[in-house]
């Protein structure tokens, strides 16, 4: 395994995307989807709603190869491009891989980017307004009536447990990933101390900031989730944690907006696939129909793998275990076990 400096850890931020570019590989344009108004499970509307995404592959005759890959936390559609190809989880010789960015991501719509609704203006989403936005995208502009599979990592992961209850008949299969059908208590704590460092903090101004804040206390706690304490102890030294948390202090929250930062946090907040089935987790499996296979990562202090297996158990879905100690981190630490099982999922 590679040494991840804070710097790297804050691009990955919540979930791992180092697999490596093919030699002469190019970024997929980023194109728009104008959706107009969406409206909100809250009630309330995205007026002039934008969802970016980049596609890689060619989508065959009768559309039955398209695979959609939604985001992480923080994440963008260009950081999912190092996932895709012959050494990645989806291979684009063979598929459409469409590469969605997330509400509230600062390239789709987002409190960073909005004419109409800037800044904390913009309405609280949830993860599965996120999915409705995605399912339009797909339908409304790309044509496609079903997807071959539903995949992503940590938020993105979440976006998947979402898709197999709001749209069980669109997908055959879904592999969510360090990803959770709802939040512990342990998750919770987590990202309302994030959200409590952003709006406790001056700099903030209650989202109407001069300059970006760096919000050094949100990056701190972020990483210190991130991996585990063995982790941490076996990658810094004592010696060497000042210019480990200078990189990491300096680095902030790296390309996110704070406002956008904040936003996803609400959205991943809420999350309860089973909302919509009288808060019954049993009755929101029973309805999945899409082959699952659900990829906890034992030691991740991010995102408790407790739902995930307890909902892959209901659904009877396959479970890929990621064991070591890098905590969120695993997909990428543990790569050479997820890429062929992945791989070996979605082709048979």
């Amino acid at each position: 395994m590679r040494r991840m400096d804070a710097r790297k850890l804050l691009v990955w931020v919540c979930a791992a995307a180092t697999w490596s570019v093919a030699a002469g590989a190019t970024m997929p344009p980023l194109q728009v989807a104008e959706l107009g108004d969406l409206k909100l499970g809250s009630g309330e509307t995205i007026r002039h709603c934008r969802i970016a995404y980049r596609t890689l592959g060619k989508l065959n005759a009768n559309k039955s190869n398209a695979v959609l890959f939604p985001s992480w936390f923080s994440g963008s559609s260009a950081e999912l491009v190092d996932l895709v190809g012959p050494d990645g989880l989806v291979d684009a010789s063979q598929d459409f891989v469409i590469l969605a960015d997330a509400l509230g991501d600062g390239e789709s719509s987002s409190p960073s980017n909005s004419a109409d609704q800037p800044r904390m203006r913009f309405p609280k989403f949830t993860i599965a307004d996120m999915v409705k936005a995605e399912h339009r995208l797909v339908t409304e502009k790309l044509g496609i009536t079903h997807l071959r599979a539903v995949m992503g990592i940590s938020m993105g992961g979440m976006q998947t447990f979402q898709w197999v209850v709001s749209y069980p008949d669109f997908m055959s299969r879904a592999v969510p990933i360090v990803g959770s059908p709802r939040l512990t208590a342990y998750d919770l704590l987590l990202w309302q101390s994030e959200a409590s460092a952003i709006e406790e903090d001056k700099n903030w101004n209650g989202g109407n900031y001069a300059s970006p804040p760096r919000l050094r206390a949100v990056a701190e706690i972020h990483n210190l989730a991130l991996t585990t304490p063995a982790y941490r102890a076996r990658e810094t030294a004592p010696g060497a944690f000042a210019a480990y948390l200078k990189n990491l202090d300096q680095g902030g929250l790296g390309r996110m907006d704070a406002n956008d930062w904040l936003r996803q946090l609400q959205a991943m907040m809420s999350l309860d696939v089973s909302a919509d089935f009288g808060k019954s987790m049993e009755k929101a499996a029973a309805a999945v129909k899409a082959k699952m296979m659900v990829v906890p990562s034992e030691q991740d202090h991010m995102v408790n793998p407790g739902p995930a297996l307890e909902f892959a158990r209901l659904a009877k879905a396959k479970v890929l275990r990621l064991t070591g100690d890098c905590g969120h981190l695993a997909p990428d630490c543990e790569k050479g076990k997820l890429r062929p099982a992945v791989r070996e999922f979605l082709d048979h």
